[in-house]
């Protein structure tokens, strides 16, 4: 007799994200009208993934884990419709910045919540606080199109706190922000401190990383011609981003 979990991987078709279908009732409300579709993203993944992890391991759940919520994140647009988080108590926190609550992360979404910086604005090349949630996710959706696969390297302690080092890499295929592509694999790696309830939901996520790696691999190659469908205030930016030295592209 199948368990339940393999039952909702079956249902799901994704092996990584068991609770894509989850839920009878329907009611989910997702951010493009459906559940997404991971494919293209899981083949770059298995290709280039550096550990296979033993099914039900620790490593095995909790790269599952935040493989889901980064898919909650990025689709559900309640709150009230995760099962990967405690609601109320959720707050995300990125390179010691003060944390962001459920809320605030969903309104941001993933890349502009990671990506928030204390530089000076003339520094930054990627200005997290001038993208919508919409935006960032086309600007690397351009860069990446077949994905930015996720896996965990190590897990250093279990629930109800576990801590992890983390790897996050793409082939760099398609413009970003006026840049053009290298077709260079891009990556970078990551400490992660997740706490969880009884029912292992994120009640606080604390995540360390360099962007200097991520920027480095995006912004190698000069500004090119913007598209018919950049806008010519992103145009401005990331001019004016490379006149006054982004420290990532040196």
């Amino acid at each position: 007799m199948a368990t339940a979990e393999e039952a909702l991987i079956k249902k799901s078709g994704d092996i990584y994200r068991s609770i894509l279908h989850d839920g009878a009732d329907n009611t989910t409300q997702w951010r493009h009208g459906a559940p997404p579709t991971y494919d293209s993203v899981n083949q770059l993944f298995e290709e280039g993934r550096t550990k296979e992890w033993p099914k039900g391991s620790l490593e095995e759940v909790v790269q599952n884990a935040i493989k889901s919520w980064e898919m909650e994140l990025s689709h559900k647009i309640r709150l009230q419709d995760f099962k990967t988080i405690n609601p109320d108590k959720f707050k995300l926190i990125v390179n010691g910045r003060k944390g962001l609550s459920g809320e605030e992360t969903l309104g941001l979404g993933s890349y502009n919540a990671l990506l928030k910086s204390s530089l000076p604005k003339e520094l930054q090349c990627y200005k997290a606080d001038e993208e919508t949630f919409e935006s960032s996710h086309d600007a690397f959706r351009s860069a990446f199109p077949r994905g930015f696969a996720w896996e965990v390297l190590s897990v250093y302690s279990g629930p109800p706190v576990i801590s992890f080092k983390f790897r996050h890499w793409g082939f760099f295929e398609g413009p970003f922000k006026g840049h053009a592509p290298t077709g260079e694999k891009v990556e970078f790696l990551g400490l992660g401190v997740l706490q969880v309830d009884e029912s292992l939901r994120a009640e606080e996520v604390e995540i360390y990383y360099d962007p200097a790696e991520l920027f480095g691999g995006l912004l190698k190659e000069p500004l090119i011609s913007p598209s018919l469908s950049e806008s010519e205030d992103n145009t401005v930016d990331v001019a004016a981003a490379a006149a006054h030295g982004c420290p990532f592209s040196k």
